[in-house]
């Protein structure tokens, strides 16, 4: 059956491993992608009179949530009904680049922002910081039902869909290198190699380009709609950080999670992001553990203190229990997006031996700049 709008299709999902994996360790081998980082988007393009051949396409944005995007990127949705020959359900990635020519990058902060309830404030960015869609799976065309279609297979079929017909004003700048009509264009094919060497070059380069990673998509498989059939490589890296308090876990009871933070050049600590995770027991262990060096006045009451609030947080309780900044604790983590940690890290050990003085920037590894439009031709 054919996913539509109206009954939306899980997108497949991907396992995370610790290297990438040799083409060999899957039978039918394998197909290696850049890992976009963005919101992972399901377009869903139908006819506007199913009866009606000739009639506009129609398009619809699901989430991997199985929610609608569509009206937060009316940019991207006039684009695609114009731009696309037909009928047709892409998998992809939506993502907002910024940088000047030659130096681009992918803006997760951006791309965040669009997700706001003011329609002013939809159109005001759409303008500012438009999207773009870049497919690497094409789960249906025309009539066609492509989900037990190999992999392989329906990566050629969306190539040939979304190469020199599929780009602006007929594409005369597309190519099968993966570019819908070149890198300034709001829709693209992903870039995929079967050579491994290649893939873990992209590994280290693309990060650059603000990219997470690499996926490995087995050639023969069919789409398993919420499955971890696909593996996904992120970097894995350390720092020592300091721990700036905690919140309690949403059960009342026990730290939930540990706020961290880094000294910056002129010696203020910044709050990086946060580190959550634990077992019941750990939680309740931590409280205790912690408990000496919470801040307290002089009547020995612990001094409240609240994160910045958001759009995204204005609902949530973003107090916590500070702490005197003398912990240090060793994460793992796999990036950064400006001064704060891409995502939630994990906790590897304390670190009793470092001074939280010593805990700065500096210690963070800096990808090499890459051109983000090189990645997308």
């Amino acid at each position: 059956m054919i996913p539509t709008a109206a009954e939306p299709i899980v997108p497949m999902l991907a396992k995370a491993v610790a290297d990438v994996p040799e083409p060999d360790s899957d039978e039918g081998g394998l197909v290696y992608e850049p890992k976009w980082d963005g919101f992972r988007g399901i377009v869903y393009a139908e006819r506007a009179d199913a009866d009606d051949p000739d009639a506009p396409l129609t398009v619809e944005i699901g989430s991997r949530g199985l929610k609608m995007l569509t009206r937060y990127f009316p940019e991207l949705v006039e684009a695609l009904a114009r731009l696309l020959p037909g009928p047709c359900v892409l998998d992809g990635e939506i993502v907002v680049r910024t940088g000047d020519p030659g130096h681009e990058r992918l803006d997760w902060d951006a791309l965040g922002q669009r997700i706001h309830p003011a329609a002013s404030r939809v159109a005001k960015l759409s303008a500012e910081t438009p999207a773009m869609f870049v497919a690497f799976d094409l789960l249906a065309l025309g009539g066609r039902d492509l989900l037990d279609t190999p992999f392989a297979e329906r990566r050629a079929l969306l190539l040939e869909t979304l190469g020199p017909e599929g780009g602006p004003d007929g594409g005369a700048e597309g190519g099968a290198d993966g570019t819908a009509g070149g890198a300034d264009h709001p829709l693209h094919v992903s870039r995929a190699t079967d050579d491994v060497a290649t893939a873990r070059r992209w590994l280290t380069e693309f990060e650059g380009a603000g990219l997470d990673g690499v996926v490995a998509k087995p050639a023969r498989a069919s789409y398993a709609p919420g499955k971890r059939t696909m593996l996904k490589v992120k970097h894995h890296r350390t720092a020592d950080v300091v721990v700036l308090g905690y919140r309690v876990h949403k059960s009342g009871s026990g730290v939930g999670s540990l706020l961290l933070g880094l000294y910056d050049a002129d010696g203020e600590l910044t709050n990086v992001g946060g580190a959550s995770a634990f077992s019941d027991a750990r939680r309740l262990e931590l409280v205790d553990e912690l408990a000496p060096f919470v801040d307290r006045d002089d009547d020995g009451e612990v001094r409240h203190a609240e994160t910045e609030r958001s759009r995204f947080s204005s609902g949530k309780d973003v107090s916590f229990v500070p702490l005197r900044p003398e912990r240090v604790v060793e994460v793992r983590y796999d990036q950064m997006e400006g001064s704060r940690f891409r995502h939630t890290v994990q906790v590897e050990r304390w670190r009793d031996d470092r001074e939280a003085r010593s805990c700065g920037f500096d210690q963070l590894e800096v990808p090499a700049a890459y051109d983000l439009g090189e990645v997308l031709t």
